[in-house]
């Protein structure tokens, strides 16, 4: 079969497209799934560089999230069968044409969701969804600030955060995202390069929630705009800067910083992760969530999908496509 590898450790032109051996027959509890497409994460480009939280020697595949069909099933798994439609998480593996996967973490598709669609959902759906219910806990009525709205888990926090009843304050950056965030159901939008998001926000109200998955300066600006008893939920560091939030700021405001590394409930509770991803399926199927790819690239370019990741030239998602 053929995959992209990471080789050694570096940016994304490190990567080549190899011929390799097809995954074995499955162990238990694990199924191989022909993969038709795989979704495209900053995380990807974090972990070819070795700097994301997983780190895995070379040689290896990136690629966290894919779509395809069910080649076969190992011993223990009843909830699957071949040639089911499924979308699957994976720590990493999915830049190519085949991958073995913990049953757990392989959910059947509904019958109007096509596989390019598929194969970016789980890790922005899923990351939102966690983030904004387990650890935020989200109410009807609060005003949930979503940082990143135009970019792959920024626009899916602006969906599920109306799903939950929030009216939602999104920022990016120009006004082709924003427009995006607004199609999306974003009640508010702020041009961060061209207004005070502090200022905006409290003459919005303040956040009571705050979503950020680019950290730096828009944190800090998210700490002077937060309510009382508000949670800042810190998903990523797009900017490059990880904050470091006075203790002081938080005692005043009883406000929270809440982590979320969505990633590590596929080893700790990949129950909790198959339960949210069944939620956002059904969602799907009822017409409440409405995903943006904003660009497709066939496996041989997977170098150029990331590149185009890094220069934030995209909106909603990327994905590769295998078949």
């Amino acid at each position: 079969m053929k995959a992209v590898i990471c080789k050694r450790l570096g940016n994304p032109e490190v990567l080549s497209l190899e011929t390799v051996d097809s995954p074995p027959f499955p162990g238990p509890d694990r199924v191989k799934i022909a993969i038709h497409a795989c979704g495209v994460n900053f995380a990807d480009t974090l972990i070819i560089q070795g700097k994301y939280q997983l780190r895995p020697e070379p040689p290896f595949s990136p690629g966290m999230e894919v779509s395809g069909e069910v080649l076969e099933c190992g011993p223990g798994v009843t909830d699957l069968k071949v040639g089911d439609r499924v979308l699957a998480v994976l720590s990493y593996g999915g830049y190519a044409e085949e991958v073995v996967a913990p049953a757990v973490a392989v959910v059947p598709l509904p019958s109007n969701m096509d596989f390019i669609t598929a194969a970016g959902f789980p890790v922005a759906y899923g990351t939102s969804h966690l983030a904004l219910t387990h650890r935020a806990h989200l109410q009807p009525g609060e005003n949930l600030l979503v940082h990143g709205a135009g970019g792959g888990v920024g626009l899916t926090a602006v969906e599920i955060g109306k799903v939950l009843g929030a009216t939602v304050i999104a920022t990016a950056g120009g006004e082709e995202k924003l427009k995006v965030a607004a199609e999306h159901g974003a009640d508010y939008l702020i041009d961060y390069a061209k207004e005070d998001i502090r200022d905006r926000v409290k003459a919005l109200g303040g956040a009571d929630v705050v979503y950020d998955p680019v950290g730096g300066e828009v944190f800090d600006a998210s700490l002077r705009c937060i309510n009382w008893e508000g949670r800042i939920l810190a998903i990523g560091f797009a900017s490059g800067k990880v904050p470091h939030p006075p203790a002081n700021h938080l005692l005043v405001k009883n406000c929270a910083v809440i982590g979320l590394y969505w990633g590590a409930y596929l080893q700790r509770n990949p129950k909790l992760m198959h339960g949210s991803l069944s939620q956002l399926l059904e969602w799907y199927a009822q017409g409440k969530l409405k995903p943006h790819v904003s660009q497709t690239f066939p496996l041989e370019q997977a170098k150029d999908a990331l590149f185009e990741l890094l220069a934030r030239r995209t909106t909603g998602k990327v994905v590769i496509t295998m078949r």
